[in-house]
């Protein structure tokens, strides 16, 4: 099955080690974005994955796609046109210290994409699956609209869709993602989330959780699961991330995943982060390749928290591992000996 993903890449421009901005003479640049991640660490999984998004024609965004194509991504459905490529500037956290973002994405090509611009038959030929993030219907009025065709199309194709609700406030409102999700959301299969995303969209929360305070209720989130089903009866699957936050170097690190059957809830992995960008999209991507190769609720979701506990171990958005990998600290092995 090829498992396609949609949304924004841009260039990632960062201090070296853990400078801050105000002290950084150079920037370390890489790429990333929350779908085109998904889209890299399923294919380290052993997916088969494509990307779409719209990227301008210039250099940058030759290099953009040149590394897609070396993690093993199908690139051929981009689309090529407007000014410029998206920027994030990111300062990583640590100890009391937390990581920031800076985002330089106005104007950027695929912020200024139209339905009209999608053949959805041509960049959804082949697809078993689409996979889109809260982000992209953040860029605006057009890409909100182009999302909404594009979701609506596979569901008429028949295909498996799923959603990270990733929620950014630096982009739009609760409000506004409110009101435009609630109506993307029923087209989705399987909805990804964490407590402050479900709460900031949809207006639920888990009882008994204090995420800044490093506190959840993981038995809470079966019920928070079944409140999202009820509101979407079209969606099979609900995934909630659970992030302990003690420091911004050190998280403990677990998930929940519920069903109309059951709520499958995983170990718990202390975490001592490298880079935590793009931890989230790991996760997403674990899950995609778990469900989409027929494993089940409780395997799916150890995998999908075994893959991004290894991406906090990772620099940059891209999450570098193999299924082994991923399969052996299932396992338990999580001692970080050296392999010889």
């Amino acid at each position: 099955m090829k498992i396609l993903t949609f949304g924004e890449i841009m260039l990632r421009l960062q201090p070296f080690g853990y400078k801050r901005i105000m002290q950084a003479e150079a920037y370390e640049a890489v790429y990333g974005g929350g779908e085109a991640n998904v889209s890299v660490s399923l294919a380290q999984l052993g997916a088969d994955t494509a990307f779409f998004t719209r990227l301008p024609q210039n250099l940058i965004a030759d290099k953009c796609i040149k590394e897609l194509r070396g993690w093993g991504v199908d690139t051929s459905r981009i689309l090529r046109g407007g000014g410029r490529m998206g920027i994030y500037f990111c300062e990583k956290g640590a100890g009391v210290r937390a990581s920031n973002v800076i985002y330089d994405r106005a104007h950027s090509a695929i912020s200024e994409i139209t339905p009209d611009m999608i053949d959805t038959d041509k960049v959804l030929d082949g697809a078993g699956w689409l996979h889109f993030t809260g982000i992209t219907p953040a860029l605006g009025e057009n890409a909100a609209d182009a999302t909404l065709k594009l979701v609506k199309a596979a569901k008429e194709k028949g295909l498996t869709v799923s959603c990270d609700l990733n929620y950014r406030a630096k982009l739009w409102s609760r409000e506004q993602a409110g009101r435009v999700m609630r109506e993307l959301l029923k087209y989705v299969d399987v909805l990804i989330s964490n407590e402050e995303d479900c709460k900031d969209v949809l207006g639920l929360s888990a009882e008994g959780s204090d995420i800044t305070g490093g506190k959840l209720n993981a038995a809470a989130y079966g019920d928070l699961g079944g409140k999202v089903m009820g509101l979407f009866p079209n969606i099979k699957y609900v995934a909630f991330t659970l992030r302990e936050s003690i420091s911004a170097s050190e998280n403990n690190w677990s998930a929940v995943l519920v069903d109309k059957e059951g709520v499958y809830q995983s170990k718990k992995y202390h975490l001592t982060i490298v880079d935590r960008v793009g931890g989230g999209d790991s996760f997403g991507a674990g899950l995609i390749f778990a469900l989409s190769s027929g494993r089940g609720a409780q395997e799916a979701v150890e995998l999908a928290v075994a893959a991004s506990a290894i991406k906090h171990t990772v620099e940059g958005d891209f999450n570098v591992l193999s299924l082994k990998e991923v399969e052996k600290l299932m396992g338990g092995d999580a001692s970080g000996r050296v392999q010889r």
